[in-house]
């Protein structure tokens, strides 16, 4: 099975298990994978998985320069793993856009990564940043827009 009949097949068992009045049945989408590389992509969906990771944070930057639209509460994703197959299904609850800087700690927290520290996130992330957007022809800064999201687990359970 290709990866795409893959994530078809994968909407359509999340899809079997609901009542038949469930807004999800009519959704949209989206298909992402956590990170850059695909061991990073492993190692933050374990962190989803095992319930640790209920937040993630992008460039607004990055959403840009691919002209797509930031996330909203409501929307839902299917997360795939390094190997490009579908792994779960998130379902977006919040949504902000803050600068780098003023990210809080409790977000930092729930990225659920590193040692769960604001320091430990800025750290991380500035590291990440300064490689990812390199490739788009921008540089990171300390005031540069994050798209904070939080989410839930919503397949599996």
């Amino acid at each position: 099975m290709g990866h795409q009949q893959a994530v078809s097949a994968f909407w359509q068992a999340y899809l079997n298990q609901l009542p038949e009045a469930h807004p999800h049945r009519h959704a949209a989408y989206k298909v992402w994978s956590f990170g850059d590389s695909p061991a990073l992509a492993d190692e933050l969906l374990r962190l989803v998985l095992d319930g640790v990771k209920t937040a993630t944070a992008g460039s607004l930057w990055e959403y840009e320069a691919e002209n797509e639209a930031i996330p909203e509460a409501g929307g839902v994703s299917i997360v795939l793993d390094g190997g490009g197959m579908p792994a779960c299904i998130l379902e977006t609850v919040e949504v902000y856009v803050r600068p780098f800087n003023e990210i809080p700690a409790e977000f930092a927290y729930d990225e659920g990564e590193d040692e769960r520290t604001l320091e430990s996130w800025r750290r991380e992330h500035q590291k990440y940043w300064t490689r990812a957007l390199a490739a788009i022809g921008r540089a990171f800064s300390p005031d540069m827009p994050v798209v904070a999201e939080r989410f839930r687990l919503i397949f599996p359970r």
